[in-house]
């Protein structure tokens, strides 16, 4: 009998709704080193930043805020696994249809809304572009991402217990950690911040319970190179970018980064050196500190 699996395997892509298109194009483009796919049919700018088609779309909307998570799946009866367990957990599912499954360039996929209302896809069979190399907009080495997904996304979540319950027993992802509390990052709440990984990426999401201007905190953007995280750092502060955190190191996940602002004033982390997964000998952990050095704030 086939294995199957149960659950996500990765984070496959991101929708956004911003405000200003060109900006973010130049954003992406000359701070980020990501590639532009030109816009879809829609309109919409697609980003790539691997083999993948696309990693990020972008549609024109005023929230600037996070519009749409597509976790990807290994394969059809993946999907039909997820499908069934949203199902019996209560949450509505929709097939999607073959033209938006064509839009996102993806075999087949399933709609639903995790518990805080934040529209998801399931997928399987991303169009992937081995022919056509992904090429940086400017001189990087490239990013970690392929079987690992795009990097990560924090956010702040409206109930922890329901989210942490829906992630890890729905959508089958596991805890990596805690951490618990942020005095520099003025956040007191008990273990306030919980951290799942879905593959040998030490988190795929990450989230804690709290109301803020956008759902978004940040996106994160894990680097081949640490010198492509040290030139970006030099490029944002030459080009007047502002940073949200500055130049530090995570306690869990051990990464390299820092924290530059987005046009649509959320945050994407740029990094290198994360420490990955082995599910067969993982044991969760609990922080008190999300740092070890450095992720000061800058005051902007």
């Amino acid at each position: 009998m086939t294995n199957v699996s149960t659950g996500v395997s990765q984070l496959g892509y991101l929708g956004l709704k911003v405000s200003n298109l060109d900006a973010w194009e130049n954003f992406a483009t000359q701070i980020l080193g990501i590639e532009s796919v030109d816009r879809n049919e829609n309109g919409a700018l697609m980003f790539r930043i691997d083999e993948y088609q696309y990693r990020f779309v972008l549609e024109q909307g005023a929230k600037d805020d996070l519009d749409l998570i597509g976790w990807q799946v290994d394969d059809e009866g993946a999907l039909n696994a997820v499908a069934e367990q949203l199902a019996a957990a209560g949450v509505e599912v929709q097939p999607g249809s073959a033209a938006e499954a064509e839009a996102r360039r993806v075999v087949a996929l399933v709609k639903f809304k995790d518990p805080s209302g934040v529209a998801s896809e399931a997928f399987y069979g991303p169009l992937t572009r081995i022919d056509i190399p992904f090429k940086p907009s400017r001189p990087i080495g490239g990013f970690v991402a392929s079987g690992m997904g795009l990097g990560h996304i924090t956010m702040g979540v409206d109930d922890m217990q329901r989210s942490l319950e829906f992630y890890r027993d729905v959508l089958g992802m596991r805890l990596s950690d805690w951490v618990q509390p942020q005095p520099e990052r003025d956040v007191k709440s008990r273990f306030n911040i919980a951290f799942l990984h879905c593959n040998p990426r030490h988190h795929s999401i990450a989230f804690w319970e709290a109301r803020m201007p956008k759902r978004l905190h940040h996106f994160m953007l894990q680097l081949d190179s640490l010198d492509d995280v040290g030139t970006t750092l030099d490029l944002c502060q030459q080009r007047g970018v502002p940073l949200e955190l500055t130049l530090g190191r995570h306690t869990n996940d051990r990464m390299l980064s820092f924290y530059v602002r987005t046009p649509s004033g959320f945050s994407v982390e740029y990094g290198w050196g994360a420490r990955t997964v082995d599910d067969r000998d993982w044991q969760v952990q609990l922080h008190r500190t999300g740092s070890i050095w450095g992720h000061h704030r800058t005051g902007v």
